[in-house]
């Protein structure tokens, strides 16, 4: 929709330093908003419920961040294994946009248990908390994928319809009403996050928040990915069964063997006490 989010000529006096023009793109803006405001929710959380050091939570942010980037560029190469094995160069051309989601969540658990284990914490209910601070992250992200117009809809006239006309802008076809499915995904995260915020309330085992919200994203995800028209994302039986199905069915089955088995173990604790 407005892929840069502004610009400004560099003082003289550094522009030996410095490009003449700096720009903030909307994209790397909006998504640094959500790791601010998912770092402040993980550091209050943390601290309320296990007294966790601010300093500690930091370093996990980065670690994750560091993570998710990695794994959201490597599963890029899905997307088009010819190009990318040829050219690994174009995977890092731009990082104003150009991640696939699946890849970052699947880089940053085992970073996340990993830094749990070392740092003696509570891996579940941690997990619990990084089911809200993902939401957060997550939700920024697909408003900053529809100022960039990346993950564009199909072609759609409707009451909630958009026509992105930046030539900036990676959605295709210009200057034509699409479905605007980053708002439809963002939308859809933040009422995970809702859900997910009611149901610790009331939660019944430890893991239940991050399995929960593994199961509902998987399912709202691949609903989504019907509405979704940038078709270079890869599809694992054509026109069918995008890769982001594909991963969704295997997330969700997943997550529901571990909700089964935790609640389970859970209810068997309970009888014993």
């Amino acid at each position: 929709m407005h892929p840069i989010f502004f610009q400004f000529e560099v003082p003289d006096f550094l522009k030996s330093f410095l490009p003449d023009t700096l720009t903030i793109y909307s994209y790397g803006f909006l998504i640094a908003c959500g790791a601010i405001a998912g770092f402040i929710y993980t550091a209050v959380q943390a601290k309320k419920q296990f007294s966790v050091k601010t300093e500690t939570v930091q370093m996990l942010v980065v670690l994750i961040i560091i993570s998710a980037v990695v794994g959201g560029k490597f599963f890029m190469i899905f997307e088009d294994p010819k190009l990318y094995l040829s050219e690994p160069s174009k995977l890092f051309k731009d990082f104003n946009n150009g991640f696939v989601f699946y890849g970052s969540l699947l880089f940053a658990i085992p970073t996340m248990l990993l830094f749990f284990r070392v740092h003696k914490l509570p891996t579940l209910p941690m997990l619990d908390i990084m089911a809200g601070t993902a939401c957060i992250v997550h939700a920024f992200g697909r408003m900053g994928c529809f100022m960039a117009g990346c993950c564009y809809g199909t072609p759609h006239e409707g009451l909630f319809s958009v026509t992105f006309t930046d030539p900036q802008c990676v959605a295709d076809p210009l200057h034509t009403p699409l479905h605007p499915t980053q708002l439809y995904s963002s939308t859809m995260i933040f009422a995970i996050l809702v859900i997910i915020l009611f149901v610790s309330r009331r939660k019944q085992f430890d893991g239940q928040l991050f399995m929960l919200y593994l199961m509902l994203y998987a399912i709202g995800r691949s609903v989504l990915e019907i509405f979704r028209g940038d078709l270079e994302r890869g599809f694992l039986i054509e026109d069918i069964l995008s890769n982001s199905q594909f991963i969704s069915i295997l997330v969700f089955l997943t997550a529901l063997f571990f909700y089964n088995r935790l609640a389970k173990k859970s209810r068997q604790h309970q009888k014993l006490g």
